[in-house]
C-alpha cells in the first residue's frame, strides 16, 4: 500500500511539473472551447442498486437477471451494483475531485413510474433525482441526462410487448413529459435513448439482452419466442418514433422556457473494409447503414438509409407523412459512444462462413478484429475490443460529413480492464493502459475538432467500476476501483491523469505522457 501511495504521489507531481512547464503558443492552444463539457458517464441500472426499495418498480433488467434465463457470465445482477442510490453524495465528491464540469447519468424509468403510465408517480424516486441534480449543481457539475439507458418498465412488456407495440410511443412520451416538467429547470442536456442501435439487435435478434426474443441461426440465447429477421425493425421503428414524440414535446412545451438541448446517443464501431475490393468497401458502408445510420437517418432526414430500403423492402416499416415531418432534424445534438473498430468483409457477393449466422436482414457482411492474423489495432484480452484510436477521428469526421456537422458529444469512451482475481489492488489501480488509451483517443478527437467537427463534450466511461451488462462484474472501466465486497472506492492512476488532463486542456494545451510512462 505504501508503494502504491508513493507511485500515485509521484505521478501527481510529474503531471503538475509537466503542466506548469508547458509553453503555450497560438498553434498549441487547446482545440476545445471554454464551454466544452468534460465528464464521466454512468447509467442507473449499472450504478444505482436499490432495485426494490422506496417504491421502485420492476424493470426489464430486474426481470431478466432474476428470471433464470439471463446470460450474465458471472451470474450477477444490478440489485446492488455500486449502491449509488445510497452513496451518490460520496460519488459526487469523487466527480468534484476529478474537476469535471459535467456528469452523464440516466434516470431509472421504474424509480419514478413503477408501472409506466399505468400506475402512480413514485415520489420517493422523484425526490432522489431532485437531490442528485441539486447536489451536482452545487458542485458546479452539469447533469447530462439520459431517459432510457436500456432499462424500461417490465409492466409495459407484460401488457403489450414493449417496443414491439406502437403503445410504447405513448408511454415514453408520458415518461419524458414528467421528466421535463419535474427536472427541466436544472437539466439542460437531455438524451432520449442510449444505444438503441445495440439494444434492439441484442434484445430482438440475438436475444442476449431483454426481452430475449430471437429465432433461427441469428439466435444466441435460448429464446422462447421471437423473429430475428423482422422484430428488430419493428422495435427500432417504435423507438425512433418515441424519440420523435419526446423531442416534439420538449420543443413545443418546454425548450423555450428551459433553454435546454435534446438528442440521442448511438454506439459507433468504426468499420474498415477487409480489402481494397469494391465489394468490401460497399460492405463497410452497409455496416454503417445497418447500425448507426439505421437510427440517425430517419431522425435527421426522415427516412431510412437507401441500403436498408433496397435490401429489406417490405420488412422495413414505413413512416407516415406526418411522422416524417416530426422526424426531420428531430434532435439538437448527436451523442457518439466509441470504443473500438473492426474489419468488414462482404457476404453479399462473396461466400462467408455460415457458422456466423450471416443474414441478408443484417446487411450481408461479416466483421472481424483481424485480417490475415493481424489485429486491426492493439489487441486486448477481449476479442471484441481492439484499440484503434484512428477510428475516433474517422467516426467523428464521418458523422460530421453525413449529418451536416450537427453538434456532437463523445458520450462514452473507455478502456476495458479484465477483472483478474489474482491481481492485487496495486495491479488494479496502476492502469497505465487506460491512460494511454484515453490519451490517444482524445488526441484523435482533438484532430477531428481542429478539422472542423463541431464536438462539444467528452465523457469517459466510467467514474466507477460497475455492472457491465452480460459481463457482470468481470470487466472494469472505472477511474475508481470498486471493491465489490465492501463497495470501497479507490482512485486509479487514471483518475489523477484525467484531473490533470482537464486542467491542461482547459488552461493551455495537452501534454503527452510517453516519457512519464517510461519513467514510472
Amino acid at each position: 500500500m505504501i508503494r502504491l501511495l508513493l507511485k500515485t504521489l509521484f505521478l501527481e507531481i510529474l503531471l503538475l511539473l509537466l503542466h506548469h512547464s508547458s509553453a503555450v503558443d497560438d498553434d498549441d492552444l487547446s482545440p476545445f472551447p471554454k464551454n466544452f463539457l468534460f465528464g464521466t458517464a454512468s447509467s442507473s441500472y449499472q450504478y444505482e442498486g436499490g432495485y426494490n426499495i422506496d417504491g421502485k418498480g420492476q424493470s426489464n433488467w430486474d426481470n431478466f437477471t432474476h428470471g433464470g434465463r439471463s446470460m450474465i457470465v458471472d451470474g450477477s445482477n444490478g440489485d446492488i451494483a455500486v449502491d449509488h442510490y445510497h452513496r451518490f453524495q460520496e460519488d459526487i465528491d469523487l466527480l468534484e475531485a476529478l474537476k469535471v464540469n459535467s456528469y452523464r447519468l440516466s434516470i431509472s424509468w421504474t424509480r419514478i413510474l413503477p408501472k409506466g403510465r399505468f400506475g402512480e408517480i413514485n415520489w420517493p424516486g422523484i425526490d432522489f433525482y431532485n437531490k442528485l441534480f441539486d447536489a451536482l449543481l452545487l458542485k458546479g457539475i452539469q447533469p447530462f441526462v439520459t431517459l432510457s439507458h436500456y432499462d424500461s418498465p417490465q409492466e409495459l412488456e407484460d401488457r403489450y410487448g414493449g417496443w414491439l407495440s406502437p403503445q410504447s410511443q405513448e408511454d415514453f412520451a408520458f415518461y419524458a413529459d414528467l421528466c421535463f416538467k419535474t427536472f427541466g429547470d436544472r437539466v439542460k442536456y437531455w438524451v432520449t435513448f442510449n444505444e438503441p442501435n445495440y439494444q434492439v439487435p441484442l434484445g430482438y435478434r440475438s436475444g442476449i439482452y431483454p426481452p430475449s426474443r430471437c429465432s433461427g441461426l441469428l439466435a444466441m440465447a435460448n429464446c422462447k419466442e421471437g423473429d430475428s429477421e423482422k422484430e428488430p425493425f419493428i422495435a427500432a421503428h417504435n423507438i425512433i418514433l418515441s424519440h420523435a414524440a419526446a423531442v416534439h414535446l420538449y420543443r413545443t412545451k418546454y425548450q423555450v422556457e428551459q433553454r435546454g438541448r435534446i438528442g440521442i446517443v448511438l454506439q459507433q464501431e468504426w468499420y474498415e473494409p477487409m480489402s481494397n475490393s469494391t465489394a468490401d468497401k460497399l460492405a463497410a458502408d452497409r455496416a454503417r447503414s445497418f447500425t448507426f445510420n439505421w437510427f440517425l437517418d430517419p431522425i435527421i432526414f426522415g427516412k431510412y438509409p437507401k441500403e436498408m430500403e433496397n435490401i429489406l423492402g417490405s420488412i422495413l416499416p414505413e413512416f407516415s407523412t406526418n411522422e416524417k415531418k416530426k422526424l426531420k432534424k428531430a434532435l439538437d445534438f448527436i451523442g457518439i459512444n466509441y470504443y473500438t473498430a473492426s474489419y468488414v468483409q462482404d457476404c453479399m457477393h462473396t461466400k462467408c462462413d455460415s457458422r456466423f449466422g450471416i443474414s441478408t436482414t443484417e446487411g450481408s457482411y461479416m466483421t472481424s478484429g483481424n485480417k490475415n492474423g493481424v489485429s486491426i489495432g492493439e489487441s486486448t484480452p477481449f476479442s471484441w475490443f481492439n484499440i484503434y484510436p484512428q477510428g475516433m477521428e474517422k467516426t467523428v469526421t464521418y458523422v460530421k460529413d453525413r449529418y451536416n456537422n450537427t453538434p456532437m458529444f463523445l458520450t462514452e469512451n473507455g478502456y476495458a480492464q479484465q477483472d483478474d482475481p489474482n491481481f492485487t489492488l496495486e495491479d488494479q489501480v496502476n492502469d497505465f493502459k487506460r491512460i494511454q488509451y484515453m490519451e490517444n483517443h482524445i488526441e484523435a478527437l482533438s484532430t477531428a475538432i481542429r478539422k472542423g467537427a463541431d464536438v462539444r463534450g467528452y465523457f469517459a466511461w466510467s467514474l466507477l467500476d460497475n455492472f457491465e451488462w452480460i459481463y457482470g462484474y468481470t470487466i472494469r472501466y472505472g477511474f475508481y476501483h470498486v471493491d465489490y465486497s465492501t463497495l470501497k472506492r479507490t482512485p486509479r492512476l487514471s483518475a489523477t491523469w484525467y484531473k490533470q488532463f482537464i486542467a491542461n486542456y482547459t488552461e493551455a494545451k495537452f501534454t503527452g505522457i510517453d516519457n512519464l510512462l517510461q519513467t514510472t
